[in-house]
C-alpha cells in the first residue's frame, strides 16, 4: 500500500507539472493565437500589466504583513516619471522606463521611512494618503510636463529594432508586458523562498520575535518597499510608453477597487493565487462591460461569494479539486484492502 501511495503522489505531482508546464505555454503562445483578435489581445495585455501590479503588492501586504494602500500609486509614478524622462528630459524610452521604476522605488522607501514604527491601520492611512494626494500633485505638476488636469499626450512608444511596442502593434507589445510580468513573477518568487522573504514572514507572524532572532524590521520593510514600489513602477512605465497617454484617472476608484478585489480574492499570502485572481477578474471585468449599471452589481456579488465559500482565496479550489481527485483514486484501493484484509 505505502509503494502505491508513493506512486499516486509521483503521479499526482508530474500532473501537476504538467498542468503548469502547458499553461505556461499556452500563455507563451498567447499573442500569436490570439492576433486576429485585438479586442480579447488588449485584455490579456491588461492582465499582465495588472499581474506585475498586484504580485509585488501581494509580497508587502500578503507576506511582510504590512498593509500598504499605495501600490497603485507607485504604478502611477513609474508611468508618470518615465513619461517625464523621455519628453522632458531626453531619455530614451528605455532608459525612462528603469528611470520611471527607479524613482517609484525610491518613493516607496521614503513612504516606507514614516511607516517603520508604525503598524496595521496606521499604515494604510500613511500610504492611502499618497494616493489621495498624488492627483492634486500631478495638476499641479503641469510645469514639469505631468500634463495638469489634462491628460499627458505623446508619450514616445518602446521600440527596438524598427519594431513598436504600442497599442497600434498590440502582438509585439503582448510580448514585451509577458517578458514585465515573468520578471515581476520571478522576483517575487525569489524574494518569497530567499531569506528575506523567511524574514517577512517571521516579522509578519510575530515581530518581537523576528526581532528576537536578531532580524532587523527596519531594514526588511524599506527593502519591500523598494522592490514592490519598484516592480509596480515598471509596469506603470510600460503602460504609459504602450498607450502613448496617462492621466490622474489612472488613481480612479475603479482601478484601486479591482485591483484591491484581486489582492483578496487571490488570496493573501498565497502567491500565485493573485495571478490566478487577475486573469480571472480582468476579463471578467471586461465581459460584463456591456451591462453598464448592473456590472459593479454582478462583479460584486461573484466577489462576495468567494471570500465567503473560500476565505484564503481561490487557491482553494484547487486544494478541494486535489481532495476529490485522489478520494476518486483512492477509493477503490482502500475498499480492496478491506476486502483482502490488508
Amino acid at each position: 500500500m505505502g509503494n502505491e501511495e508513493v506512486k499516486t503522489g509521483k503521479s499526482a505531482y508530474s500532473m501537476g507539472n504538467f498542468g503548469k508546464a502547458f499553461f505556461i505555454g499556452m500563455l507563451i503562445f498567447s499573442p500569436l493565437l490570439l492576433q486576429n483578435n485585438l479586442y480579447i489581445l488588449q485584455v490579456l495585455i491588461m492582465c499582465f500589466i495588472w499581474g506585475s501590479v498586484v504580485g509585488p503588492w501581494d509580497l508587502i501586504f500578503g507576506y511582510a504583513g504590512i498593509s500598504s494602500f499605495g501600490q497603485i500609486a507607485f504604478f502611477t509614478i513609474g508611468a508618470f516619471g518615465s513619461s517625464i524622462f523621455s519628453m522632458k528630459l531626453g531619455f530614451s524610452p528605455w532608459l525612462a522606463l528603469i528611470a520611471g521604476a527607479t524613482a517609484a522605488s525610491l518613493v516607496g522607501v521614503l513612504i516606507g521611512l514614516p511607516c517603520l514604527k508604525l503598524k496595521g491601520l496606521y499604515v494604510a492611512i500613511v500610504t492611502f494618503a499618497l494616493h489621495m494626494t498624488l492627483p492634486a500633485l500631478i495638476t499641479a505638476g503641469r510645469k514639469i510636463g505631468t500634463g495638469g488636469a489634462n491628460s499627458l499626450t505623446g508619450i514616445p512608444p518602446l521600440e527596438l529594432g524598427g519594431i513598436t511596442f504600442s497599442v497600434t502593434n498590440r502582438v509585439p507589445a503582448a510580448f514585451l508586458a509577458m517578458g514585465i510580468f515573468f520578471i515581476s513573477v520571478i522576483v517575487v518568487k525569489l524574494v518569497i523562498k530567499s531569506n528575506i522573504g523567511l524574514a517577512f514572514v517571521a516579522l509578519r507572524d510575530s515581530e518581537t520575535f523576528g526581532r528576537c532572532m536578531g532580524i532587523n524590521d527596519y531594514k526588511y520593510k524599506l527593502i519591500v518597499f523598494a522592490i514592490s514600489a519598484f516592480l509596480a513602477g515598471l509596469a506603470g512605465a510600460f503602460y504609459a510608453h504602450y498607450f502613448g497617454l496617462i492621466s490622474k484617472r489612472l488613481l480612479s476608484l475603479d482601478v484601486f477597487v479591482l485591483l484591491l478585489v484581486i489582492l483578496i480574492t487571490g488570496g493573501l499570502g498565497k502567491f500565485p493565487g493573485v495571478l490566478y485572481a487577475t486573469f480571472i477578474f480582468t476579463f471578467l471585468n471586461e465581459f460584463l462591460r456591456p451591462l453598464e449599471a448592473y456590472r459593479p452589481l454582478i462583479f460584486g456579488v461573484i466577489t462576495v461569494l468567494i471570500i465567503i465559500l473560500m476565505p484564503e482565496g481561490i487557491t482553494e479550489l484547487k486544494t478541494h479539486l486535489d481532495r476529490v481527485v485522489s478520494k476518486f483514486k483512492g477509493n477503490p484501493k482502500k475498499e480492496s484492502g478491506k476486502a483482502t484484509g490488508s
